[in-house]
């Protein structure tokens, strides 16, 4: 019953806080005149979005780590290892995002950073995420608690560590490409990830990290209330690729990789979508899709924009339903 009113506790203070922060960054990102591209194949669909601020993910990033700051000011949380790890991802990650989004405006085009450049800033992260994972006494196996089974792959786990990051922030970057779509299912992860952490005794500073993953799915409801269709803002890669790099920080640290496939089974539907269209597009010059990612097939094939994000929401709470009872209850 306790963890129960620390994570209710722990949303309030991060839906309320990011309301808070949006009221206060819209018009600036308004004023900075930071508006997203529209995709070509879509200019007719998306032409109402034109002018929409992008970089919103600052919103939610901003109001986490505040709300983190005040629970630890009140002596609400403790700060350890893994909280350490959790923060470099997602503001890291955020970052890079950020520069990337701040590029993009400033050129008016889509080129922001170069694949080398994040690539670069990615692998400065996942180091540092390896090291403080390492000295903090875990140890570098990959475990499928349904069945029992741990396999050590030794130093390979800081290569698994690049690989997962950049396969989970580039999978949430790839489905926002509809208003409240990413964001609604990464709360739906948050969510999940929270009540995992909850329930993982044996990790070092579990309530704190279970308080962050509650803090932040508040902090995207507050976010959503300016994100659900007709978007006043997007997140933008500020807050897609944060989103997802920790979302595989979270996997990692709650030794629970291999249930964050099912977890984000939609991110991982819409990045498969996009490697397909790539590859058989290469060998047979015609379309598997209509459109990748697959959101944008629905809307070429005529659907409504919020139908699609719905059935995508469900689609990602079934996948955590199925995530909580095979990856916790089990």
């Amino acid at each position: 019953m306790l963890l129960l009113s620390k994570a209710v506790f722990a949303l309030m203070i991060g839906f309320f806080i990011s309301l808070i922060c949006a009221l206060l960054f819209i018009p600036v990102l308004k004023g900075m005149k930071a508006e997203q591209s529209l995709s070509t194949y879509l200019r007719d669909a998306h032409q109402k979005k034109q002018g929409t601020p992008t970089m919103g993910g600052i919103i939610f990033i901003v109001a986490t780590m505040i709300s983190m700051l005040l629970l630890y000011y009140f002596k609400k949380i403790t700060f350890n290892y893994s909280i350490l790890i959790i923060f470099i991802t997602f503001i890291g990650y955020g970052l890079i995002g950020f520069i990337d989004d701040y590029l993009i405006i400033k050129k008016h085009n889509n080129k922001g950073l170069t694949e080398k450049q994040k690539l670069l800033f990615q692998l400065i992260i996942s180091i540092i995420f390896f090291y403080l994972f390492m000295i903090s006494g875990n140890e570098p196996l990959l475990w499928i608690h349904t069945f029992h089974i741990k396999i050590d792959i030794g130093w390979l786990y800081g290569v698994f560590i690049l690989f997962l990051l950049l396969a989970s922030s580039n999978a949430v970057n790839l489905t926002d490409g509809l208003d409240g779509l990413a964001g609604g299912l990464s709360v739906i992860a948050y969510l999940t990830f929270g009540i995992i952490a909850f329930q993982t005794g044996w990790l070092e500073g579990y309530e704190t990290v279970g308080c962050f993953c509650f803090i932040l799915v508040g902090a995207l409801l507050g976010f959503l209330v300016f994100n659900v269709s007709p978007a006043k803002v997007f997140m933008g890669d500020t807050g897609s690729l944060a989103l997802g790099a920790t979302l595989g920080a979270l996997a990692i640290l709650t030794r629970h990789e291999l249930l964050l496939i099912i977890i984000g089974i939609v991110f991982v539907i819409e990045t498969c979508s996009c490697i397909l269209q790539r590859y058989y597009y290469k060998l047979t010059h015609k379309r598997l899709f209509p459109m990748a990612p697959l959101h944008h097939s629905f809307e070429k094939k005529g659907w409504n924009e919020r139908d699609i994000v719905k059935l995508f929401w469900i689609i990602g709470l079934f996948g955590s339903m199925i995530a909580l009872a095979f990856g916790v209850w089990l």
